[in-house]
């Protein structure tokens, strides 16, 4: 009888170690990417922080100085400060497609990273066909910016709009017709 119940349990650990090990799995595949994450966050912050720094140079002032040390976290205290912002709505404009703009430019943005590898073996859509389709999600933004100026139903925000998908599509023709190149240039 105790023979039994110590194979009973030595099975059950072994389902805990399996379970566990899909756990270290996942973690693992998730290290990269927060890293990367965290890489490129810490390099926003210290180039906001530089470019503060130098244009309080050349116009004679005084820099960020108040939030952290020497400045560091001001680009922080902005954040934090827009995310706590009153969000404000139109009254006279679509309030759905002023708020679904915003959101599906940045879903597009975040969603073409899925077919970046970010090493040999972390890769979260390998297609054949990956540039293509980063480029095809990425064009998508400027719809979303188009949506939150019309939405607003002000033809100032509207003009905003425009003009920013205007200045996003004037980069993506180059950008795509350089990938093209390079991918012709691949295939013979």
């Amino acid at each position: 009888m105790i023979i039994y119940t110590i194979e009973v349990e030595d099975i059950n650990s072994f389902y805990t170690l399996e379970s566990l090990k899909e756990l270290y799995g996942i973690i693992w595949k998730l290290v990269p990417i927060l890293t990367l994450v965290l890489g490129i966050t810490i390099g926003v912050l210290v180039i906001v922080w530089l470019e503060r720094e130098i244009s309080a140079g050349i116009q004679q002032r005084i820099g960020p100085e108040y939030a952290g040390p020497l400045g560091i976290l001001q680009a922080l205290a902005d954040g934090t400060k827009l995310v706590f912002k009153e969000n404000i709505l139109p009254s006279r404009g679509n309030t759905r497609l002023f708020s679904i703009g915003p959101a599906i430019a940045v879903i597009s943005i975040l969603l073409s990273f899925s077919v970046i590898p970010f090493s040999s073996r972390l890769i979260l859509a390998d297609l054949n066909i990956s540039i293509f389709l980063y480029i095809a999600i990425s064009s998508i933004a400027p719809v979303g910016l188009l949506m939150s100026g019309y939405g607003s139903n002000n033809k100032y925000s509207f003009l905003g709009g425009l003009r920013a998908a205007a200045q996003s599509i004037s980069y993506e023709i180059p950008l795509t017709l350089c990938v093209l190149s390079i991918s012709l240039h691949a295939i013979h």
